[in-house]
């Protein structure tokens, strides 16, 4: 592992090593071809060179014009040696101020650029997910690599999606939205544009998102193709990595509840005062997502959650092919549980029974690690759950580590107006698990 750290270091400066090279060998020829084009009036200095120039011209050839010689080689030499010079500075300057990063000054620079190589270099990340969860833990892992997948359920039938799903036939883009935006490195306004929500007085367009609707028009204007229309969006955001759907097949998330009943639609499930037994999808076993399987297997790091346990993270393993490919793939595999419970989906659940209710639908063993949070939060933050009918994850960890798993624990939360994970904090204990 001590390697990987050494190569982090060492990527990053290598194509300036390259440019710099280029450049000095350019400045090198260019100076050698004035010495020996003008040694006349440079002799004193460096006769030494000329004399030793005109000694190998002689050892080529006892018949060849020493002095035309010399005139020749010492102008291509002056010629070609002033455009590498002239090529070699121009890529350097290019490199350091492409890119669109800033360093802390506001001015573009070498640390704006050695950033932008350590980020191209960073390890293989894939993060599957949905909703709120998947978006705040990519806002961490963004600081450390810009190879990342994020891997995104398309069983939203809610809100600004669920109409777009119905009116256009499109999947739903609320949480592909929210990942782009949170891998993006476009401007403030660019990102708030695409979060901006339509107010009641809006008409038609009360409800939705701008993003959705862009993301609509995206694909609309991609004939149909997701995966083209996606390359627009990560365009425009200038996104860290890139975002891809479980499976580009219309899928319907159900569930067989405690009581016997089938309940239909993520909404409806989670409206639902039943405790969940069986999650699935219809139909059943539908495509994984070319890229997505083979970002899975080629990934350093594989991480699930946070987010809703049965309508975000489940959703993504039951697609084919994905669950394998995280059985195959040699990757650290983590899961990264909840703070706090969700009304309607997992009530009282503690952060062993979040691993019991992936166990109980994913077939496959798909993680080793469980990352869970030994944080508490205030009084006052309880409260207010409690009212919404939420509470706080009991993290029993020794439950967690009897079941088979290695539990890594601390306080991974932050406490505003909601309790969530830090993103820094769990991005943090993720990249540490590169290092076991």
């Amino acid at each position: 592992m001590i390697s990987r750290k050494l190569r982090s270091v060492i990527k990053p400066t290598a194509r300036l090593a390259r440019l710099g090279t280029v450049a000095t060998f350019g400045v090198l020829l260019a100076l050698f071809g004035l010495i020996v084009t003008f040694r006349a009036v440079l002799g004193p200095m460096v006769g030494g060179v000329a004399r030793g120039w005109g000694r190998f011209l002689r050892n080529l050839s006892t018949d060849l014009d020493i002095e035309l010689a010399t005139h020749v080689v010492g102008g291509v030499c002056l010629v070609a040696g002033g455009f590498l010079a002239y090529r070699g500075v121009r890529s350097l300057i290019r490199q350091l101020g492409s890119g669109g990063d800033e360093d802390k000054n506001g001015s573009f620079g070498v640390n704006a650029y050695l950033r932008r190589q350590m980020l191209a270099n960073g390890p293989k990340i894939v993060a599957l997910g949905g909703g709120t969860g998947l978006s705040t833990l990519l806002r961490g892992l963004k600081q450390y690599s810009s190879n990342i997948t994020a891997v995104v359920t398309v069983s939203d039938d809610g809100g600004s999606s669920g109409r777009l799903v119905q009116e256009l036939g499109i999947m739903p883009p609320g949480d592909i939205r929210n990942c782009l935006v949170a891998l993006a490195d476009a401007e403030k306004r660019m990102t708030d544009l695409f979060q901006h929500r339509f107010t009641k007085g809006s008409g038609a367009l009360a409800g939705h998102s701008l993003g959705n609707l862009l993301l609509a028009g995206f694909i609309e204007q991609a004939g149909g193709d997701v995966d083209n229309a996606l390359v627009l969006a990560t365009e425009v955001l200038a996104i860290r990595g890139r975002v891809v759907p479980s499976t580009t097949a219309h899928v319907t998330l159900k569930a067989l509840m405690e009581d016997g009943g089938e309940i239909e639609g993520e909404t409806a499930i989670v409206e639902s005062t039943q405790r969940i037994r069986r999650i699935y999808l219809e139909p059943e076993n539908p495509p994984g997502h070319a890229e997505a399987v083979r970002a899975i297997a080629e990934a350093d790091l594989i991480v699930m959650g946070p987010g809703s346990v049965y309508t975000s993270i489940v959703p993504n393993l039951l697609v084919a092919g994905i669950p394998e490919a995280i059985c195959a793939s040699k990757a650290k595999k983590a899961y990264v549980c909840n703070v706090m419970t969700q009304r309607g989906e997992s009530d009282h659940f503690t952060a062993a029974e979040h691993v019991v209710a992936i166990q109980a639908n994913v077939p496959k063993r798909v993680f080793d690690y469980v990352l869970v949070n030994t944080g508490t939060p205030s009084e006052g933050a309880l409260d207010k759950y409690r009212g919404s009918g939420q509470e706080f994850v009991v993290p029993d960890v020794e439950r967690v580590k009897q079941m088979g798993y290695r539990p890594v624990h601390g306080n991974l939360m932050s406490e505003t107006d909601y309790v969530r994970h830090d993103p820094v904090r769990v991005a943090a204990i993720l990249m540490g698990l590169l290092d076991r």
